[in-house]
């Protein structure tokens, strides 16, 4: 269906003015037909008079002649497309080892260079037409993020599952032509795109440089539910170790070359490790924050912060759950946070039963696993959760438990707090006020 179904009109806008209705498609804008978001938002950039084509439910068309001051909104919000779907067969594929019983979108992949450019999504490119490379230049869709994975060629389309793609170089070359900016991954399998595969990669991305912008290299993730997949190495503590001492100097040697960071390795590999993180001033402006690079330096820096400035709530008794790997730094902090403010903060990590011992981030913990491991356990006034486990906006679990149902289960009240310091010690006065 051509156009762009409105979900909202904001109130005192424009189009509220005009009797533009949620449930009305915007079809058209100066006789220009829409694709998607980002063609309303590239075609009323900076026009100040517009002509809208609008689809009434019923099907009568309106035209709107629309006079603004320079980038005034119209007071619009449209419903979110379909994504493009992935037509890789990655050996590392996340989705492909996913266990039954998840919500229902977690299985749908996705390789959609809108996203990309819309919500920092990573896509491999490999799919890429020429007519939406096309629309990629003409637009100036920057920045895009980029699921690299070797440069070499043969090996690329092994990793991808997938003969016949277009050489990643030379895609990512004409798009650094276009002065399109790039940020860059590769998801590490040992004994595949490592050890030299992984410099040949790393030295041709930084040869790109500025246009590519960052490059961040992050572990596989291998969950308990492989079967029928090809057999991979994981990313132990052994190599971790042996990993950071080649490329964290590695990293240092492009930044001076550089004059910027731009080789960035994932925390994972420091928390397989069990090595000191970089000082914060390696991860620059953290271009590679989404993709769990520099979150925990960033989080201890701002739990500094925060500390010097909590004040004493009052006492009482709350749990707080986390992943395995982000225990430590976060019970550290919760002591400290519990010291100042009174109140008796108890830590927990919850194993992921889900998907394994293997895969320890908070962003992937299950409400079941939650609710195993928090029975018997004094959990106190409420239970604090961090808002990286849920959906956003819904409540509800990767295993589609609604937070309603844990509260149920575990008998006390649930507090949803943004995943950073100062989150966690707003919900805790939120709790008392």
């Amino acid at each position: 269906m051509t156009g762009l179904l409105i979900d909202s009109v904001s109130p005192g806008s424009i189009a509220e003015e005009l009797e533009i209705m949620a449930g009305d498609r915007l079809l058209a804008v100066n006789g220009l037909p829409l694709r998607d978001l980002i063609d309303y938002s590239y075609y009323t950039a900076s026009e100040e008079e517009l002509l809208l084509e609008i689809e009434k439910p019923g099907g009568e068309l309106w035209e709107m002649e629309v006079e603004r001051n320079a980038g005034e909104s119209l007071g619009l919000t449209f419903s979110a497309p379909a994504p493009a779907r992935c037509a890789n067969n990655c050996l590392f594929c996340f989705v492909h080892q996913l266990p039954r019983g998840l919500r229902k979108p977690l299985y749908v992949k996705d390789e959609d260079y809108r996203l990309s450019f819309l919500h920092g999504n990573y896509v491999t490119l490999a799919n890429l037409k020429p007519s939406a490379l096309k629309r990629i230049i003409e637009q100036h869709l920057s920045p895009l993020y980029i699921s690299v994975h070797a440069t070499n060629p043969d090996l690329r389309e092994r990793l991808l599952g997938k003969p016949g793609i277009p050489p990643i170089l030379e895609q990512l070359q004409g798009l650094a032509a276009a002065k399109i900016v790039m940020h860059t991954q590769i998801v590490l399998c040992p004994g595949l795109n490592d050890g030299e595969e992984l410099q040949r990669t790393v030295a041709e991305l930084a040869a790109i440089y500025p246009a590519v912008q960052s490059l961040a290299i992050v572990p596989l993730g291998l969950t308990a539910h492989r079967q029928k997949l090809p057999q991979l190495t994981p990313v132990d503590a052994e190599y971790a170790r042996e990993f950071i001492s080649i490329w964290h100097p590695h990293s240092e040697m492009l930044r001076r070359k550089l004059r910027q960071p731009f080789l960035f390795l994932a925390d994972e590999f420091y928390f397989k490790a069990g090595l000191p993180f970089p000082a914060i001033k390696e991860y620059g402006d953290f271009p590679q924050i989404e993709n769990g690079v520099g979150m925990v330096p960033l989080f201890m820096k701002e739990a500094a912060k925060l500390l010097q400035r909590v004040r004493p709530i009052r006492s009482f008794r709350v749990t707080v759950v986390t992943g395995v790997s982000s225990f430590g730094f976060v019970r550290d902090f919760l002591e400290q946070l519990a010291a100042k403010s009174g109140v008796d903060i108890v830590p927990m990590a919850i194993e992921n039963k889900l998907f394994g011992p293997s895969i320890t981030v908070s962003g992937l913990i299950a409400g079941n696993d939650i609710s195993a491991a928090l029975a018997g356990h004094e959990i106190g006034s409420c239970l604090l959760v961090p808002d990286v486990m849920l959906k956003e906006g819904e409540g509800v679990f990767l295993d589609e438990v609604y937070l309603a149902d844990l509260e149920q289960r575990i008998g006390c009240p649930i507090i949803v707090f943004d995943s950073t310091p100062s989150g966690c010690y707003m919900a805790l006065r939120s709790f008392v006020h």
